[in-house]
């Protein structure tokens, strides 16, 4: 990569990294492409030239977080039930631990799908990835393993995701301190 292109790239990582902080701040419809191009410092114009807008922008922003879960979901595929769940947990929190941007991303998705604001296909985008039912059949497996906890697969995969969700929300917006894999994983891990 060129000087030029990685200084591009530097530029479009610091639009997204200043856009995310101000959509979990005031929200989509409440950011103005002008509130994002002053506080990363640049004019509106060229802010246009990686970004042609807000929807856009936003747009990359909802891929970025729909990419990291369905990856570590893909990458941990096959393993033992409760090993994969314990996997998920610990490199999301050791991801939120070692970069800010990925808790503040969880606050992005919850919003962008709880939001009326939210565009339409961006919704449908998001709607796609379900990790609550995604969850359900690994649920079930460590059932039969008798590795996870008896009850219903998609309450307990809902008790899971949220508690993920709630941590990040807590570390993004409050600066609390993120707590330790294996207790969400003990929400769900059988007792013996």
């Amino acid at each position: 990569m060129s000087k030029r292109e990685e200084q591009k790239q530097q530029r479009r990582t610091q639009i997204l990294g200043t856009a995310l902080d101000l959509f979990i701040r005031k929200g989509y419809t409440a950011t103005k492409i002008s509130d994002i191009s002053q506080a990363v410092g640049m004019s509106v114009g060229l802010l246009f030239h990686y970004f042609s807008s807000k929807e856009n922008l936003y747009e990359e922003l909802i891929k970025i977080g729909m990419s990291g879960p369905e990856s570590m979901m893909t990458q941990l595929n096959g393993l033992p039930p409760l090993t994969f769940f314990e996997q998920m947990c610990s490199q999301i929190f050791s991801a939120i631990v070692q970069e800010p941007f990925v808790a503040k991303m969880f606050v992005l998705m919850n919003q962008a799908f709880s939001s009326e604001a939210t565009p339409e296909y961006i919704q449908k985008m998001i709607q796609k990835v379900n990790y609550y039912e995604a969850s359900v059949p690994v649920m079930i497996a460590g059932q039969k393993e008798r590795t996870i906890r008896d009850g219903d697969p998609l309450a307990l995969s809902v008790a899971y995701w949220t508690a993920i969700q709630g941590a990040a929300e807590a570390v993004a917006l409050y600066g609390m301190p993120c707590p330790q894999s294996e207790w969400i994983v003990d929400i769900i891990r059988r007792k013996s």
